[in-house]
């Protein structure tokens, strides 16, 4: 039974085309491989884990490799085909670039060494350094060097759907977290930032793009803003799909719609104020091994938000750079139970920075895990960030002076009783108005929920869980100047070319639909990227039966109607049918029974009702198929 032509060519009477219909496939349950399962691996956590394997549109490989069976290969097929679709009509021109690659061409930009475990990296029998590609900009970069010279030849935008690679540590929750996954990638290029063909106006169409290929997989879905990361960028924003179980937090403004990641969420203004008495003499305690906040505060008895956390970054930037910032040094001070944003503390301090290597800070005096804001005291090159939070003299909930503890910066001690003014021996806020840059106030933490909106005063930010489906970024001139990638402008100058990079997880949105919806019997499926329309259960596989008489006429009319069709012709009871027929998530369900026949009709139910369904005539049951699909 199984047919599967996707399209029906037209013709007109000379015999040209002049059209395609798609037409839905058939497909017999006993003539493919479906292979549903009772329970799910033991390894398994996540919904979609769980599902996928016990439906049998996965099954694992090795740690975080994955084979996608029949049902997996149709769903991930659908999406791709949206995908092209959209990305077609946004203007972009699919190719594809290999997966195995030169170590040579990641040198040249030093994310050899920056992707660093993550990479699948080794030698051929030849000694040539390769790996596997995790993402492909430096390929591409190397492609159009290699290919365009002028700017007559841009703006372009090239898009591939390709098989990637990261060496993950602990890969977990199937699809989500896997050493090997379908992407697609696009990379754009233009000549300026605005204007006609400039990177914006590209990034905009991206944009769109994005949205709609997820409205049209049937996504609920939200377009935060990003941080950029180890690819880099002036600017990105991430997909998520929203659901309870995601791994990844959004804070969204109710009021306004804002919606960010909390790696670039901002936070509205935080009153702050050093100025308050001390809440007693400084005290040194003893803390052996206890170079974290947590451990401290069982020892000390002290709740985190009463610690201040000092963490070190080291400024990378060149000589020059050096002179012009004026520091070598960054301490970013937070409450204890808030983390600390390199994002935010780059943006602060106006440079970029790297957490520090332990042992050269220690080198430069600082008494790693038992730091102190002190430590800035003094030294040359170093900068202090406060957060608004952690640069309080008095306690606002109690009107005290504010009880802090912190390191004493020296190793196993911590001191308590630490007071702004007191301890750094002038008044920050005086000291900065005398033009001394040794400290200053920002957001330079993680946002958090009940945080002020910093859209909408008077309004807290909301937290919500997502999976990262898509991101897009704005590039810049990253990779072009890294590895010389210039061409001649309209006033025939060699200009570095303007970059976007654009990413859409194929394997990781057919999970995240799975952790986005499904029940205590299995997945639902969106119609658009569901395996099958429809699933035909007929009562028996008798040939020659009424029963699959009616099953055969009507998986024609629905294929012919453009329904892909799953017929269960398995010799199996009813209710392993309906259970299965469940788990695997197919949007419709039409049972055909004698019963039914009797009565001119078959029964017919949407995966999401509850009970048996109903009794639909069999002449009606194509157009209600069609109804209900959209």
């Amino acid at each position: 039974m199984n047919q599967s032509s996707q399209t029906e060519t037209k013709r007109d009477g000379s015999g040209s085309i002049v059209g395609t219909e798609r037409r839905g496939v058939i497909h017999s349950w006993s003539r493919t491989l479906i292979p549903t399962a009772k329970d799910a691996p033991s390894d398994a956590e996540a919904p979609s884990h769980k599902l996928l394997s016990r439906g049998g549109f996965i099954r694992r490989v090795g740690a975080g490799i994955y084979e996608y069976l029949p049902l997996g290969w149709r769903v991930l097929t659908k999406i791709s085909n949206i995908v092209r679709e959209e990305m077609d009509a946004a203007g972009g021109s699919e190719f594809l670039m290999p997966a195995l690659l030169p170590t040579e061409l990641l040198k040249e930009t030093g994310r050899a060494e920056a992707y660093g475990d993550l990479l699948f990296r080794f030698e051929d029998r030849h000694g040539r350094d390769s790996y596997l590609g995790p993402t492909h900009e430096e390929v591409i970069t190397d492609l159009m060097r290699g290919t365009i010279s002028s700017y007559k030849h841009l703006p372009l935008n090239l898009y591939q759907i390709q098989t990637k690679y990261r060496d993950e540590f602990r890969p977990r929750a199937g699809l989500l977290r896997c050493r090997e996954f379908l992407m697609k990638d696009a990379y754009s290029f233009a000549m300026s930032v605005e204007g006609p063909g400039g990177l914006n106006e590209q990034y905009d169409a991206m944009d769109r793009a994005y949205q709609r290929i997820f409205e049209r997989c049937g996504l609920d879905f939200t377009r935060v803003e990003a941080e950029s990361g180890p690819i880099g960028g002036s600017a990105s924003h991430e997909f998520m799909v929203n659901c309870a179980t995601g791994e990844d937090t959004i804070m969204v403004c109710p009021k306004t719609g804002y919606a960010a990641n909390v790696e670039k969420c901002e936070t509205g203004p935080r009153k702050h104020d050093f100025a308050g008495d001390p809440s007693g003499e400084l005290e040194e305690v003893h803390t052996p091994g206890c170079p974290g906040i947590e451990d401290v505060s069982k020892l000390m008895k002290v709740k985190p938000r009463n610690m201040l956390k000092t963490v070190v970054f080291k400024v990378q930037s060149t000589a020059a750079d050096l002179e012009k910032f004026g520091e070598e040094w960054v301490l970013a001070v937070v409450r204890g139970d808030h983390d600390v944003n390199e994002g935010k503390v780059r943006d602060a301090a106006g440079c970029p920075v790297v957490l520090a290597d332990a042992e050269e800070a220690k080198a430069k005096g600082f008494a790693i895990g038992f730091v102190s804001p002190r430590a800035a005291v003094g030294k040359k090159g170093v900068l202090l960030l406060v957060d608004p939070d952690a640069a309080q003299g008095v306690d606002t909930a109690s009107g005290k002076p504010m009880f802090w503890v912190t390191g004493a910066d020296k190793v196993d001690h911590h001191v308590k009783h630490f007071n702004w003014v007191r301890d750094l021996g002038k008044d920050p806020v005086e000291a900065e108005r005398a033009g001394d840059k040794f400290l200053m106030v920002a957001d330079i933490r993680n946002a958090v929920e009940g945080d002020p909106s910093p859209r909408a005063e008077g309004v807290a930010l909301e937290a919500k869980r997502g999976i990262e489906v898509g991101h897009i970024f704005k590039l810049g001139t990253k990779y072009s100047e890294a590895m010389g990638f210039e061409i001649l402008d309209e006033k025939q100058e060699r200009r570095p070319v303007i970059m976007g990079c654009y990413g859409i997880g194929v394997s990781r949105t057919m999970a995240a639909c799975v952790e986005m919806i499904h029940d205590e019997n299995g997945i639902v499926w969106p119609a658009p990227i569901a395996p099958y329309h429809v699933i035909l259960v007929p009562m028996t596989n008798d040939a020659a039966s009424d029963v699959m008489r009616v099953a055969c006429d009507l998986s024609g009319r629905l294929a012919r109607a453009g329904c892909d069709v799953l017929v269960d012709d398995r010799d199996e009871r009813p209710g392993v049918k309906f259970k299965d027929a469940d788990l695997i998530g197919v949007p419709l369900r039409i049972v055909i029974g004698e019963k039914a026949l009797a009565q001119g009709g078959v029964e017919f139910k949407v995966r999401t009702d509850a009970g048996k369904g109903e009794v639909v005539a069999v002449d009606g049951v194509v157009e209600r198929c069609l109804a209900m699909l959209g």
